[in-house]
């Protein structure tokens, strides 16, 4: 029972154990980890190499990587984070099988920084659940993904082990072509591969695509494809027992000798010696995870520890496909948009106000549109040339029906109808790019029953004549207004879920 299989509750596609852990044997699981150890150390093997992480480390066990833990006998405490990869490759291409490496030079770079902080955030969200903590940590997760992408997808091989590699850092190309690389070689690994087929693949030649699978990995491209095949290997040696013969063809070896010799360049020992050290620290029914879980107010502390100022932002699975808009600041911003946006038509319509307030509070502020759509507007207040410190970013959820509908209703009632019939969801996710520093963010939202009282209100006054009657209306009418902040070094991404018609006008500013 090598493979574990993570079972994801509260309709949550991430899974959090924090835990002091005395020993968790030898297993995999499909999806990705990220761990943070919070306080002492703790051993980590994760394939042939072995870590001792210490307090404030963090290690990503990508997707399928054979991984144990142990004591290093001081007492210690363990954030294990999983990611559900099927959820959030509807988001994120390549994100399967990908190398996330966060093995730094120095443990104190921002980059660094910033993944304590959303991690810290994530944690404190899960411990409070506070209302619509779901969504928060779901965005959350985002903007752990984006930090990943774009700080963490470079390494290089140094002394036998994988270490971050920060000069190809912003490189989205190579990124791109790496990930797109590993992912092929991941799936094809087990049959003949050639440096040629994937060149003709990536429409380069043979010698570019040489040098910088070389360049990027400080591995030639024969070195890393054994890699991934002695890698894989070990999940057959310690889950099966096939004969190393097997396995070498199966993990696509052309002879046992060359599968022996890669595996000891590896692991530092010949296969069954391996599998005879080994097979019995698995994960089975006979061999148990031994670990106890932390409770909350420990956990708080030593967050309160490791990162400053998390705790001021703390006091629905979705039918639909999300609506992604993607932002890079760098391209984006120095051509704002001259013609009108998409909105104006149905927002400026009289009949519409009522609608319209959040889209006339940022046309009141007269900023330089950035993009926009059919529903939704991103503008900002700097002017270009120069240096972007504030985002406001405006969405509405209805359909293209509702959006012909709004266009061309003559009264309110007929603006009642479609907000009492209109029950759809949406999910709206916004990725930047670009943004480094510490921003405010301030929510002002109007959702369905918002809306609704309003309308109401213009329709027929008189039915709101008491002082109770007037307090109930008023409180039901007001918008939802909610503050944070956050700390990014390139990437931010801000998610919005509605059901039913309303509006989110989302401010963020430099700090």
């Amino acid at each position: 029972m090598l493979k574990e299989k993570i079972v994801y509750k509260d309709e949550l596609p991430i899974n959090v154990i924090t835990a002091s852990i005395d020993e968790y044997p030898i297993h995999f699981h499909d999806d990705m980890e990220v761990v943070y150890v919070l306080e002492g150390s703790v051993v980590l093997r994760n394939g042939y190499y072995t870590y001792t992480l210490k307090q404030g480390d963090i290690f990503i066990l990508n997707d399928r990587e054979m991984h144990s833990f142990e004591s290093t006998g001081e007492s210690n405490m363990v954030m294990m984070l999983q990611m559900d990869l099927t959820y959030f490759s509807r988001y994120y291409d390549n994100l399967r099988n990908n190398f996330f490496v966060t093995d730094m030079e120095d443990d104190s770079d921002e980059s660094l920084e910033v993944l304590r902080t959303i991690l810290a955030r994530i944690m404190m969200e899960v411990l409070q659940k506070g209302y619509g903590y779901e969504h928060k940590v779901i965005e959350s997760t985002h903007n752990l993904i984006a930090c990943l992408m774009s700080d963490f997808q470079y390494f290089v091989m140094e002394d036998g082990k994988f270490k971050n590699e920060s000069k190809n850092k912003g490189n989205k190309i190579l990124a791109g072509r790496l990930n797109r690389i590993t992912d092929y070689m991941y799936e094809n690994y087990a049959r003949k591969l050639t440096l040629s087929e994937i060149a003709d693949k990536e429409h380069l030649s043979i010698y570019y695509l040489s040098h910088i699978i070389k360049e990027a990995t400080g591995l030639s491209f024969q070195d890393l494809l054994s890699y991934i095949r002695v890698e894989e290997s070990e999940k057959l040696l310690l889950g099966t027992n096939k004969k190393i013969g097997a396995i070498a063809e199966e993990t696509g070896f052309s002879a046992v000798r060359y599968y022996i010799k890669h595996f000891e360049q590896w692991f530092g020992m010949h296969p069954l010696e391996y599998r005879k050290k080994y097979i019995g620290k698995i994960i089975s029914r006979e061999i148990e995870a031994r670990y106890k879980r932390v409770e909350p107010a420990r956990i708080e502390e030593a967050i309160r520890k490791q990162v400053k100022g998390v705790y001021a932002d703390y006091a629905d699975k979705l039918k639909t496909k999300p609506v992604i808009v993607d932002i890079d600041i760098y391209d984006d911003y120095a051509a704002l948009q001259k013609e009108p946006p998409e909105l104006s038509e149905i927002m400026e319509r009289g009949v519409n106000k009522i609608l319209a307030e959040p889209y006339m509070k940022l046309m009141e502020m007269n900023e330089g549109v950035i993009t926009s759509g059919e529903n939704y507007m991103i503008t900002t207040r700097c002017k270009y040339p120069g240096n972007l410190d504030s985002l406001s970013i405006l969405v509405y959820n209805f359909d293209v029906n509702v959006s012909r509908s709004l266009k061309r209703i003559a009264g309110h009632e007929e603006l009642r109808r479609i907000v009492r019939n209109y029950d759809n969801e949406m999910e709206f996710l916004v990725r930047c790019t670009g943004l480094s520093g510490d921003f405010r963010i301030i929510r002002y939202r109007l959702e369905k029953d918002n809306i609704m009282a309003r309308v109401n209100e213009a329709i027929d006054p008189a039915k709101i004549s008491g002082p109770r009657e007037m307090f109930i209306n008023n409180v039901i009418s007001e918008a939802n207004i909610t503050t944070g902040s956050y700390m990014s070094s390139d990437a931010l991404s801000i998610r919005t879920i509605f059901k039913g018609i309303g509006a989110e006008l989302i401010l963020i500013d430099k700090i």
